[in-house]
Parts: C-alpha cells; sequence; structure tokens
C-alpha cells in the first residue's frame, strides 16, 4: 500500500489493465487449429538471478517437443502460472514466435521480484487483529518485537533461508532452509527446521473458548523442536512429503497449576513424530486463487515407540475449488475434515477451529478444541477494480510492477467440532461445540504487492453476534 502512495506522490509512468492471471500470454494466431507445430528453442530471458532450469522446469514444453495448435494457448497459459507460483517473479509472459508454418520459438521473459527482506518484527502476538481488540483490550504490552530474515531464491536455485529471533509477549528463535530441488531431474527436495522458544507468556488453558494467558518474569514453558522433511514432486502439480520430527517441552509449576492437562499430568514431555503429506495443485493464482482446484491429505503420528504418555494419531483431508463464472464474478468453495484419535490427549495437542484456514468466520475471537471437527466456506465475489500500474522511476526495478485489486464479496461458512470428553467431563467449554457452527456476511478483498491480501468482512453468528472483523491473509 505505501508503494501506492509513494508511486502518485513520485510519478507512475504507465499503466494497463490487469487481468485475473495478472499478466497476459502472447502467442500467435493461428487459423489452422489442427496441425502440428515444433517447437525450436525455448529461450529466457530477464532471470539475473534465478537459473534457467529452476524456471524451464515447470515448462511443459521442451525442445523437440511438438503440439497441435488449437492446445497451444492453453499449454502455454498454464506454464505461465506454474512459474508465476513459485513467488519468485512480479511478472511473467510466455510468447510464441513464428519461425515457419510448422515450427516455433517459445520466448519466456520475466522480472525478478525483491529476494532479500530483513524485516523488524513489532507484531500483535494474538492469532487475528480482531482477538486482540476484543479479548485481550487492545494491550499493547501483548506485542513481539525482535527481526526476521527471509532470504529468498538463495543461489538461485529458489531455495529459502528464514531466520527468526523473536522477544516481547512470546519470545522464540526459529530457523529453516528449504531446498526444493536436490536432484537433476528436479523431483526432490528437502526442508530443515529446528526452533526454541521460551515465553514468559503462555496460553495455558481455554476459559469459554478464550485463550487464558499466563505471565511471569521467568520463562514457564522451554520448548525445543527439530523436523527433516523429505519432499517429492512427481509431476508439475502433485507433491509428496514426508517428516520426522522430535520435541521436547517443559512447563514451570504455574502453568501445572492452572492447567493440569496441560502435558498430561507432568512437567515435561518429549515425542517422536511422523507424518505423510501429499498436495495436488491445479489452481492459477496460489497466493490469490480465481480458477482451479486443490486437493491436501495429511496422516501425522505423535509418539513412536518410546515416547511413553503421548499417542496420537492425526487425519486432515481439504479441498478446495474456484470457478470463474467471467465478466468479474468468481466463486469458491472449502472444505475440511480433521480427525485426531485417541480422543483424550495433553492440552498442547488439541485440535482446534480457530487457526490459519480452520475457521468459521465470524468466531475469530475464539479457539474451539476438539477431537473431530469439519469447515465448509463458500465465496461469491466481483472484481470491481483491478489494475497494474508501471513505476518507471523506481530505482529498484523489483518494486516497479504495482498490482491493485479490489473484489466485493459474501460469504457463508459452516462448521461443527465435537468436544474433548475431558471438557464434557468437566462441563467447560461447552457452548460453541457440539452444536452448528454459521458466519455469513460481505466484505472486500484487497490485493496489493508481493501477494498481500487484505480483508475486511462484517460477519453474522448463528449465535447471534456480529461484527467488523480485520485479515491480512487470503481466506483459503
Amino acid at each position: 500500500m505505501l508503494l501506492l502512495v509513494l508511486g502518485f506522490l513520485f510519478g507512475i509512468t504507465t499503466s494497463t489493465d490487469v487481468q485475473p492471471d495478472q499478466v497476459k500470454s502472447d502467442t500467435i494466431v493461428v487459423l489452422d487449429t489442427t496441425r502440428l507445430l515444433t517447437i525450436n528453442r525455448v529461450l529466457i530471458i530477464g532471470n539475473k538471478k534465478t537459473r534457467d532450469q529452476i524456471i524451464s522446469r515447470e515448462l511443459s514444453l521442451k525442445s523437440g517437443d511438438t503440439i497441435r495448435t488449437d492446445k497451444l494457448a492453453e499449454t502455454l497459459l498454464w506454464d505461465r502460472r506454474k512459474i508465476y507460483n513459485l513467488r519468485l517473479f512480479n511478472v511473467v509472459t510466455i510468447r510464441s514466435l513464428e519461425i515457419s508454418s510448422s515450427a516455433i520459438d517459445l520466448l519466456v521473459e520475466v522480472e525478478e521480484r525483491w529476494y532479500t527482506w530483513p524485516s523488524p518484527i513489532f507484531e500483535l502476538s494474538d492469532r487475528n487483529f480482531n482477538e486482540w481488540w476484543q479479548n485481550y483490550n487492545h494491550d499493547f504490552g501483548r506485542v513481539n518485537f525482535g527481526i526476521k530474515l527471509d532470504q529468498f531464491n538463495v543461489r538461485g536455485r529458489n531455495e529459502t533461508l528464514r531466520l527468526t529471533a523473536q522477544f516481547g509477549f512470546n519470545q522464540k528463535f526459529d530457523l529453516s532452509y528449504t531446498i526444493p530441488y536436490l536432484d537433476k531431474k528436479q523431483k526432490q527436495g528437502l526442508i530443515i527446521n529446528f526452533d526454541y522458544s521460551n515465553p514468559k507468556n503462555l496460553a495455558a488453558a481455554t476459559e469459554d473458548h478464550v485463550l487464558f494467558f499466563i505471565q511471569k518474569k521467568e520463562p514457564i514453558r522451554i520448548s525445543t523442536g527439530a523436523q527433516l522433511t523429505y519432499t517429492y514432486r512427481k509431476s508439475f502439480y502433485e507433491t509428496h512429503s514426508f517428516s520426522v520430527g522430535y520435541r521436547s517441552t517443559k512447563i514451570a509449576d504455574t502453568v501445572y497449576k492452572k492447567n493440569i492437562n496441560y502435558l498430561f499430568g507432568d512437567d515435561q514431555q518429549n515425542y517422536t513424530s511422523l507424518s505423510y503429506s501429499f498436495r495436488s495443485e491445479h489452481r492459477d493464482i496460489v497466493m490469490y486463487p480465481l480458477k482451479g482446484y486443490q486437493f491436501s491429505a495429511t496422516l501425522q503420528r505423535n509418539g513412536v515407540g518410546f515416547d511413553g504418555k503421548v499417542n496420537q494419531w492425526i487425519a486432515n483431508l481439504t479441498y478446495a475449488y474456484h470457478h470463474d463464472f467471467r465478466k468479474g464474478y468468481y466463486l469458491s468453495n472449502f472444505t475440511s475434515a480433521y480427525i485426531s484419535d485417541p480422543t483424550n490427549q495433553p492440552y498442547n495437542l488439541y485440535g482446534a477451529l480457530g487457526y490459519q484456514r480452520q475457521i468459521v468466520r465470524g468466531y475469530e475471537i475464539y479457539v474451539i478444541e476438539g477431537p473431530k471437527f469439519f469447515v465448509n466456506k463458500t465465496t461469491f465475489k466481483k472484481r470491481i477494480f483491478s489494475k497494474v500500474w508501471r513505476w518507471e522511476n523506481m530505482p529498484i526495478e523489483q518494486f516497479r510492477h504495482l498490482p491493485f485489486a479490489v473484489y466485493l464479496k459474501g460469504f457463508v461458512d459452516l462448521g461443527y467440532i465435537q468436544n474433548y470428553p475431558y471438557y464434557s467431563e468437566n462441563n467447560k467449554n461447552t457452548r460453541l461445540a457440539d452444536t452448528m457452527l454459521a458466519g455469513y456476511g460481505t466484505g472486500l478483498d484487497i490485493v496489493v504487492p508481493y501477494d498481500v491480501v487484505i480483508r475486511l468482512e462484517y460477519t453474522y453468528t448463528r449465535q447471534g453476534a456480529q461484527g467488523f472483523f480485520v485479515n491480512l491473509k487470503k481466506e483459503f
């Protein structure tokens, strides 16, 4: 948003209409739609840091391949989308250049993003703005501060380094390194994660679906974790992931006294986890999809062999569908189902509605915990403004591309969650569990540079509540 304001102050030289896919894919016009074309050369330009093979990995067509002319435009469009979804480029165009009546060159032109993001941390510690504003009286003492470094496209190979040193309300330190391609065929990858936290403030329990925090002068929980993930991207659209992790947690007496179930009656917990996940991604622009679908499945085991009291299986399925009705009208639907077994678990391993995509709109200020739940979200929206500006006077070329779009929307969400036996037996957190949840309303989505989505929503719930909600992430 700041870039747009500065652009107007200092002069944006050109402007063009932005398409739903952000940029156009230009191809030759061929009258004979049954003719075969041979790909002569694939030319890639504009990538100053990114290796050619990272881009060519996303292309369906290689040198020497043939394709019917009636399939060319759609194939290049989806190839452009795949390259854009790498999140390495602001602009991607693919053009076919006619060599002869039966041969073409492909020209892929990209404009790279800014890849180094050292940034100070100054953020709310709570799950969302509304929880902080309503549940905790907009207390500025609940602020995290520190430093964060995101280094994207390390070595020009789409590798990502993330470092976090966070202090304030929640103190933590994270290190992760993602290597998407280990082999020449670019199908196998690796993700390495380490984290350490010793907060002096901790959500130790849930009271009437609101997190209850304990605050002390000394750390009240020490948690250390490590995880290694192997990824296998068999095709353009399907990815398999296998993870092994280890976590050690120790809590202070104050946490134990507040919630004896936090670690199942212990003050220390150690366990190994194994998980498998599958993702099938067929959406146009992943950060704000308007067309296509995504399916994901995860199976996780917490507690392997020698881990004592930790004994948990988790299964989670999600499906998202996006339909383009043309003329700026779009429909999106998201469904998620979660199961955890056995149903009795320590508090720190509870599943819950209220985090990330697993939320029913209108209930943002609540955490609704349970071993089984489902969510269904439906959004119908109309694009009311869409533009891309080129700020040619901007000295840093990675910030010259300024897309801006606004969508007016209406939505309906449904959800249901089964309560934990521990809560039912003790008559706790029963108001929103074991009952149908529903939220509906209207709002605006504002899409700005670097995939930031600002959501402004006014929502009504089945239980009679209503309110205005602000979020800085896409719906799903």
